[in-house]
């Protein structure tokens, strides 16, 4: 069980998770998975595409899995796009990678994952969107100033 509450949580991974991986980014505009990451890189946040289709999005080198992409970059966040019955493996390799946190969109959930990550010792969101609570965060002043990635 995450130790930190939901309210306080969200806040946390905000300020402190800077390299978001984005497993399931579509390198297409009309996608939501595109428009998140989107609005995240315009709020300051590395991305890091993680799918297999695509040699590039948003300007960043996409990677086929999350492990070739920790060989390469340091992942704080692990924001899932796919369905939840996909999550599992993707929560093995969070935890793998050394990951923070993972969190999955709306209408993405995954309890036995959930659980894992947690008890791996990763913070864990679940059925939220990463874009609306940032908004919502960032314009009730309830983020603080960036963090460096480590």
């Amino acid at each position: 069980m995450n130790p930190i509450p939901v309210t306080e949580r969200l806040p946390y991974i905000l300020t402190h998770c800077r390299t978001i991986a984005v497993v399931g980014l579509s390198p297409k505009p009309h996608r939501a998975s595109f428009d998140v990451a989107r609005y995240m890189q315009a709020a300051g946040y590395r991305i890091i595409p993680i799918n297999p289709n695509a040699s590039e999005v948003l300007g960043e080198k996409a990677y086929a899995t999350l492990q070739d992409a920790a060989q390469h970059e340091k992942i704080d966040l692990v924001n899932c796009f796919r369905n939840s019955e996909d999550i599992p493996p993707i929560v093995d390799d969070a935890i793998a990678i050394g990951a923070k946190a993972v969190w999955m969109q709306l209408d993405v959930t995954h309890p036995a994952a959930a659980a894992k990550a947690e008890a791996a010792g990763l913070m864990v969101v679940q059925d939220r969107c990463l874009k609306i609570d940032h908004r919502v965060l960032q314009s009730s002043g309830q983020l603080r100033a960036p963090a460096p990635s480590v």
